[in-house]
């Protein structure tokens, strides 16, 4: 029987560099949306549950995600606009990004419109990025995904933005409250950082670690991944690639644990098993980062010995 996967979260628009001077090109982007993007171009089924626009930036996230096969019946659409992200990026192509978040379709939740889930539907629920922080949406959100949680497995991803909120201890309470509904954390070792500055990402990763969430992956950029479990710590190096940007490499390593969860009972991820996804993490990653924006692989791409 095939997996149901939800993924929820924004979809908005970024506003990245063009070829010339002072020129912004449009394209698709939010955590949330990047990766559910890159599951569809897995092979895996996939619904976007979250508030969209009906202006012409959120026909354009709609447009896109048809053309992967990202399905929209439970979205939550609305006459409000679609939130912007200029995003900036340095020498080494790490993107930074300033959000135009107020009153925005993108972070209008309303538990009304929100689908109620059953056994089975979802098997999976993807969920992160400013979403699960910005107010009153966040707390709408969450309480939704409390009642998701009792039939399906939560995946949650914070990825940090302190260009939206620098208070480290509200930004940690936001974290911590999601992580008790979460079974899988994916995180980068910046998001750990910003959170306890003083600790060894590994070791935040450990104690992250319970009986309902036995899995936390971290990401290091260029230094690879990280599986931790209750019994494990698997390190995994970066595939190596020439780097344009690293936009949506995150939301791509997401897709990928989505996609084991898919394939296999979240108990079975441990050993062999889990390495095995990590390595197939760290070569999608690679291969976003090949290419500019986020451009997550498809299955076929990725199933390639090289890139």
């Amino acid at each position: 029987m095939p997996q149901s996967v939800w993924v929820s979260g924004e979809a908005l628009i970024d506003l990245l560099p063009g070829q010339s001077v002072n020129s912004l090109r449009a394209i698709v982007g939010g955590g949330p949306a990047n990766t559910a993007i890159a599951l569809a171009k897995l092979g895996v089924p996939v619904k976007f549950v979250s508030g969209l626009s009906k202006d012409r930036f959120g026909k354009q996230i709609a447009t896109e995600f048809n053309n992967y096969g990202v399905e929209l019946d439970l979205a939550v659409w609305s006459d409000l606009p679609t939130c912007l992200a200029v995003v900036s990026l340095d020498d080494q192509g790490r993107a930074d990004y300033h959000f135009h978040i107020k009153d925005t379709a993108t972070f209008d939740f309303d538990q009304t419109l929100l689908p109620e889930s059953s056994p089975g539907a979802p098997n999976i629920l993807y969920v992160g990025t400013l979403a699960t922080l910005i107010e009153p949406g966040a707390t709408k959100l969450m309480d939704w995904a409390r009642r998701v949680s009792e039939h399906a497995l939560v995946v949650f991803d914070p990825n940090i933005r302190v260009s939206v909120l620098s208070d480290r201890k509200a930004y940690l309470a936001s974290v911590e409250r999601w992580i008790e509904i979460a079974n899988v954390v994916k995180v980068s070792d910046d998001d750990l950082k910003f959170l306890f500055p003083a600790e060894d990402p590994i070791t935040v990763a450990k104690a992250w670690i319970s009986t309902s969430c036995p899995l936390v992956v971290v990401t290091r950029g260029e230094n690879g991944l990280v599986a931790v479990t209750a019994n494990e710590v698997i390190e995994v190096p970066a595939s190596k690639t020439i780097i344009v940007d690293s936009v949506g490499a995150g939301d791509t390593v997401g897709a990928i644990i989505v996609e084991a969860l898919t394939r296999n009972s979240l108990k079975d991820l441990h050993g062999q098993t889990l390495r095995t996804v990590m390595q197939r993490a760290a070569k999608a990653a690679a291969i976003t980062c090949s290419r500019a924006g986020s451009q997550p692989p498809t299955a076929a791409e990725l199933d390639k010995e090289t890139i």
